[in-house]
């Protein structure tokens, strides 16, 4: 059950907070969505009490300012979340990287959009993180046609002017980069699988969200397959989505916030960049 806690966390004998292991967390408008079952299928998998670190955000970007409905966030390699791990002592680490692709609909390359990539991997292999990526949703692309990409790309990317065509070509392409590259460094990298969509080609239907979000963090643990689906909650949702980042613009003004943002009942902390 995802229970929030607006109270101190737990202390250990020693008076420091009682936290075991760290996630980190990586993606776009699919974590967001499911930031709570996310957590909630990492503290069953992972343990508990978690720190978790997350950049994430609507048309989130994986390297340079994304601007949604006049929310702007830097790029996930320029957020505060790697200056924040680099000062956080040493724990057993997992991390999820996901949402890959946003960028080809911002105009960046394949390559560019890899590299950008490979700089979170190399950052994340620098902690000794146990890593897990998914692959983008190609699966789709067969049944996108003309019509259903016009209206997709109007709603999320609308300052894009790319082809349905360019996009699923340059969608292809770095699908089988990501591939490469969690081939190249050992990494698990999940298919995302065609049932998790409905008609939105890009997110995962919420009633499959639960069952989706253990195999994708299945990597992560030998005994992820007993591990039972997380329960949605609107509830921890819009407690976790109501919490100030680190850093974001809201119409041209700055605002910032401190980190941790949100404390469950457990004693997890959630970091949000």
């Amino acid at each position: 059950m995802f229970d929030v806690s607006h109270s101190h966390m737990p202390e250990a004998a020693n008076g420091e907070p009682s936290t075991r292991r760290r996630v980190v967390l990586l993606g776009a408008s699919n974590l967001t969505r499911g930031i709570s079952t996310v957590i909630e299928t990492a503290r069953r998998m992972w343990g508990r009490p978690l720190e978790v670190f997350t950049a994430l955000g609507l048309g989130r970007s994986y390297g340079a300012n994304s601007s949604v409905i006049g929310r702007q966030l830097p790029g996930i390699n320029e957020c505060g979340l790697w200056d924040a791990l680099n000062r956080a002592e040493p724990l057993p680490t997992a991390a999820l990287v996901t949402d890959i692709g946003n960028d080809l609909l911002y105009g960046s390359t394949p390559s560019v959009v890899a590299r950008w990539v490979e700089q979170c991997l190399d950052r994340l292999a620098a902690i000794q993180a146990r890593t897990v990526m998914t692959l983008l949703p190609v699966c789709n692309l067969p049944s996108l046609g003309v019509g259903r990409f016009w209206l997709m790309r109007q709603i999320m990317f609308p300052m894009c002017r790319l082809t349905r065509d360019t996009v699923v070509s340059r969608a292809v392409e770095l699908n089988e980069m990501v591939r490469e590259i969690g081939a190249r460094r050992g990494i698990p990298v999940v298919e995302q699988k065609l049932e998790w969509f409905g008609l939105d080609p890009i997110h995962i239907q919420f009633k499959h969200c639960p069952h989706a979000w253990r195999q994708v963090l299945g990597g992560w643990s030998d005994t992820a397959e007993r591990a039972e689906p997380a329960r949605i909650s609107l509830k921890g949702s819009l407690y976790l989505l109501s919490r100030k980042p680190e850093r974001r613009r809201i119409l041209g003004i700055e605002q910032r916030g401190m980190q941790p943002a949100a404390r469950l009942n457990d004693g997890t902390t959630v970091s949000i960049y």
